[in-house]
């Protein structure tokens, strides 16, 4: 099977954001493989239809693609543990797709399998990558029944 992808709009240029992804990206296995393009110029919706063009383009077409999107499903980690765990065992490739600073375009949401957020904060997308590994980490380790993910704590 093919690594996972994670499409993101953007080139990281080092900091504290790409050290904290590459920190989490490091214990996945498989890593996922970062595939970065290169942000849009124009109006809003001119920027979100030329990087949607871009990021349709990039997904393989037998893909599971999941839009990180505000709209989307807000799992805790055993939920998002168990949704990874489906995604692996459907055989496809994962492409992980996250918008620039402007969102992602409905043509991507369209094309996509899953719609996942990471909560109701607005987060910076360059930060998006480290978070989105950190949680795929902890669902590997909830998986696994590593004690990373501390379960026992109170909700």
């Amino acid at each position: 099977m093919k690594p996972p992808l994670l499409l993101a709009v953007g080139r990281a240029r080092g900091g504290p954001e790409a050290a904290l992804f590459e920190h989490y990206n490091a214990r996945l296995r498989p890593a996922l493989h970062l595939r970065e393009l290169a942000e849009a110029k124009g109006t809003p919706a001119e920027i979100r239809r030329r990087e949607g063009a871009l990021l349709l383009a990039a997904i393989p077409a037998e893909a599971l693609a999941v839009a990180l999107d505000l709209g989307g499903e807000m799992p805790d980690s055993a939920r998002l543990a168990a949704l990874t765990a489906g995604w692996a065992e459907s055989g496809r490739q994962l492409a992980l797709v996250i918008g620039g600073a402007e969102g992602l375009d409905e043509a991507v949401l369209a094309r996509a399998d899953h719609r996942l957020s990471l909560g109701p904060l607005t987060w910076p997308h360059m930060l998006v990558r480290g978070l989105l590994a950190e949680a795929l980490f902890r669902s590997q380790c909830i998986r696994t029944n590593h004690p990373y993910h501390r379960a026992w704590r109170p909700g």
